[in-house]
C-alpha cells in the first residue's frame, strides 16, 4: 500500500496527478465468456456470444449496487477540498455525497480497492468533476497552501492519514477484545495465580498463565459477561468480553510449568480465573464507507453499555457478522418496524400494515463470525434493542 495514494487511485508518475484508472474486466474467471467470443460457425456462436454477454453484464453490475443512478450530489458540494488534519472519510463523503456509502462510487473502487484501500494524508486536493460525478487527488499542498514539487505525499512523518470515523468514539473498541464465541470450556488460557499468594493484579504485577498459545508474546485479560442474543431468533451469538488487562509474556510456558506474565496495562484488578486471548493488534481504521449486498438484513442486538437507548456517536452490538457478509465500513440503514394498525372504517374491521420509521445510519467498524460493533453516524430517533439494520 502507498502511502501517498488514494482509495482507488494510482499515481501519473509524468505529471505528479492522481488519477482514476480503468474499470477492470468483470467477466467470469472459469473461461466461458472467453469460450463464449472464441470464432463459432452459424447459429451457435451467436447463442454462446450472446449468454457471454449477458453474464458478463450481470457481474459487471453487481460490482455497486448502485450504478444503475448517478450518486447524488451534497447541496453546495465544493469543487475542491484540501485535506485536513482531524478529518474523516465519513466527513468527506458526506461534504460531497448526500449518500456517504456511495464513496466508492465516485472513486471507481473495485471490491479489492475497498477492502484494502489506499490512504489520504492531510495536505492532499480531493478534486470533483460533476460530469459523473467522480472524485480524484490532485496535487498536494504544503504549508501556506502552496503546491509542492516533491512527489511526496506529506511533509513530515508526523502527518498521519485521515481515519474513516472519528477515532475518539470507538478507539478501545478497536484493541480490546469486545466478543467471546467460544464455549467456556476447559483448557482456555487462564490467569491461574498472582505471584507472592496475591488474591489481586494491577499494572506492574507478575500473573502465571497455562495453556497460552507460544506465539503469542502479548495477552489480554477478560472475564465472560452477559450473553449477546439475536433478537429475532433468541439465540446466543456469543459472550461480551469485559476487558480486565493486558500482559506481555516474560516465561514462557514450558516443561510443565506455567508462563510468567507481567501485567503492561490494566483497566479492572485482575483475580485468578480470568480468561486470556491473543492481545488484538491496533490497526489503522481506513475502511471507505460503502454498502453491503442488497438484501443484507439484520437486527440490533443491544446498546453497548447496557444502556436501554442509543443515539449519534452510540456503539451499538449487531446479530451478525462474518456469517452474513458484514464487514468494516460496511454503512446500515437503521429502521423501526412500523407494526399494523385496524382501520374500523367503512362497515368492516382491517388491518393494514403501517411503513418502517428511518432511524438513521450506522457505521460498521469490527466484526466478528456472529457479531458486529457499529456506530451510529446518524439519528433522528432513538435506537433501540430490535430495531432492523439493512442495507441502505
Amino acid at each position: 500500500m502507498s502511502a501517498g495514494s488514494a482509495p482507488g487511485l494510482r499515481r501519473d508518475r509524468s505529471t505528479d496527478v492522481q488519477s482514476i484508472p480503468e474499470v477492470e474486466s468483470t467477466g467470469l474467471s472459469d473461461g466461458r465468456n472467453r469460450a463464449a467470443i472464441q470464432p463459432r460457425m452459424g447459429l451457435t456462436m451467436l447463442k454462446r456470444t450472446l449468454v457471454g454477454l449477458f453474464c458478463a453484464a450481470v457481474a459487471a453490475s453487481s460490482i455497486a449496487a448502485d450504478e444503475s443512478t448517478p450518486a447524488q450530489l451534497a447541496d453546495n458540494a465544493p469543487d475542491t477540498y484540501v485535506v485536513k488534519r482531524g478529518d474523516t472519510l465519513w466527513g468527506i463523503s458526506g461534504m460531497f455525497l448526500k449518500q456517504p456509502w456511495r464513496w466508492p462510487e465516485v472513486w471507481r473502487m473495485n471490491q479489492e480497492q475497498i477492502r484494502n484501500p489506499h490512504l489520504i494524508y492531510p495536505g492532499q486536493i480531493v478534486v470533483l468533476d460533476r460530469n459523473g460525478p467522480t472524485l480524484s487527488l490532485g496535487r498536494n499542498l504544503g504549508p501556506n497552501n502552496t503546491i509542492k514539487l516533491s512527489p511526496q505525499v506529506y511533509s513530515t512523518p508526523a502527518n498521519s492519514p485521515i481515519t474513516s470515523v472519528p477515532l475518539d468514539a470507538i478507539r478501545s473498541f478497536l484493541v480490546e477484545p469486545l466478543v467471546t464465541e467460544d464455549e467456556d470450556l476447559p483448557g482456555q488460557p487462564t490467569v491461574i495465580a498472582i505471584q507472592e499468594e496475591r488474591v489481586l493484579a494491577g499494572t506492574g504485577d507478575i500473573i502465571y498463565g497455562q495453556n497460552l498459545l507460544p506465539e503469542s508474546p502479548a495477552w489480554d485479560i477478560y472475564r465472560r459477561g452477559k450473553p449477546i442474543v439475536d433478537p429475532v431468533g433468541q439465540q446466543v451469538l456469543g459472550y461480551e468480553a469485559q476487558f480486565v488487562a493486558t500482559a506481555q509474556v516474560s516465561q514462557p510456558e514450558r516443561d510443565g510449568k506455567a508462563a510468567e506474565l507481567k501485567v503492561i496495562a490494566a483497566k479492572q484488578e485482575i483475580i485468578s480465573g480470568d480468561r486470556m486471548m491473543p492481545a488484538a493488534k491496533s490497526e489503522l481504521l481506513a475502511a471507505p464507507p460503502h454498502s453491503p449486498a442488497k438484501g443484507l438484513q439484520t437486527a440490533v442486538a443491544s446498546i453497548y453499555g447496557g444502556v436501554g437507548v442509543g443515539g449519534r456517536n452510540s456503539v451499538i452490538v449487531l446479530a451478525g457478522g462474518h456469517n452474513i457478509g458484514l464487514e468494516p465500513g460496511h454503512v446500515l440503514a437503521l429502521s423501526r418496524a412500523g407494526g399494523t394498525t385496524i382501520y374500523r372504517g367503512d362497515g368492516r374491521a382491517q388491518e393494514i400494515a403501517l411503513p418502517d420509521t428511518p432511524l438513521g445510519l450506522a457505521y460498521v467498524f469490527r466484526t466478528f463470525n456472529r457479531v458486529s460493533y457499529a456506530l451510529v453516524m446518524e439519528a433522528n430517533g432513538p435506537v433501540r434493542t430490535g430495531d432492523k439494520a439493512a442495507a441502505p
